[in-house]
């Protein structure tokens, strides 16, 4: 994935995909896209695949508070209501859609209270509480496998940085970032593991270290790989 970002032949995409097009079909990733809202009916489309198929198979689709003001978001998620297909919809309201908050584009206190719409379930969470996603998820998921439809879940989080490098962030008041950094998932979650006991502070330090030497060897990587050939340009490419 690295390689990819750096774009580098050893990339999962042959470094042609970026950051806007990760994929790996082999362990169930079929990629992201540059298109706001353009992977919900790709998931509607897949978990259709499965269900043709007869596979215990669910799809993630993973969107933005501002991907789900889209016309793909009501097409997407109407037509899996209505054919009960297994995908859950997770949208990770971070409040802004590049600089647009959401309370000025959207009425709703809760954008998973649009389900109702469609008549499939929802659920609201603290998307920086990591066990309460998980369990709505897995909850969800469990839904779909047994043929029951999709579920709308709604991950109430916060963006840390701007929408691209160099943003400024002027169209956010200070106060509000720094309450929600206090926030931060991965602090909160680290005390909750050891308060119950599942992790030391010792075990969590020696976890921060080791990560940081596996991202550190995958930029090592990604530098020392080469870039695509220039024959390979219209390798992969559909034209």
């Amino acid at each position: 994935m690295m390689a990819e970002l750096f774009g580098r032949q050893t990339g999962y995409c042959q470094g042609k995909g970026g950051s806007m097009h990760i994929a790996d079909t082999e362990i169930g990733i079929l990629g992201a896209n540059g298109i706001v809202g353009g992977g919900i009916t790709i998931a509607g489309g897949a978990a259709l695949s499965a269900q043709m198929r007869g596979t215990d198979q669910v799809v993630i689709c993973f969107l933005g508070d501002g991907a789900s003001n889209r016309g793909t978001f009501h097409e997407g998620v109407n037509m899996a209501a209505c054919w009960d297909l297994p995908v859950v919809y997770i949208i990770e309201n971070n409040l802004y859609a590049e600089k647009t908050r959401i309370t000025e584009t959207a009425r709703v206190a809760n954008l998973a209270d649009r389900a109702s719409a469609y008549g499939i379930p929802d659920v609201t969470v603290d998307g920086n509480d990591v066990i309460a996603v998980y369990e709505a998820v897995h909850e969800a998921v469990a839904r779909a496998r047994k043929g029951r439809g999709p579920t709308l879940v709604e991950c109430k989080t916060y963006r840390w940085h701007g929408h691209y490098e160099g943003d400024r962030q002027t169209y956010k008041p200070k106060q509000e970032v720094e309450e929600w950094q206090k926030k931060d998932p991965i602090p909160v979650f680290r005390k909750k593991l050891v308060e119950m006991g599942a992790v030391t502070a010792p075990g969590s330090e020696r976890i921060d270290r080791e990560t940081a030497e596996e991202i550190e060897n995958a930029v090592k990587f990604a530098r020392e790989s080469p870039f695509p050939s220039p024959e390979e340009t219209l390798t992969d490419v559909f034209a």
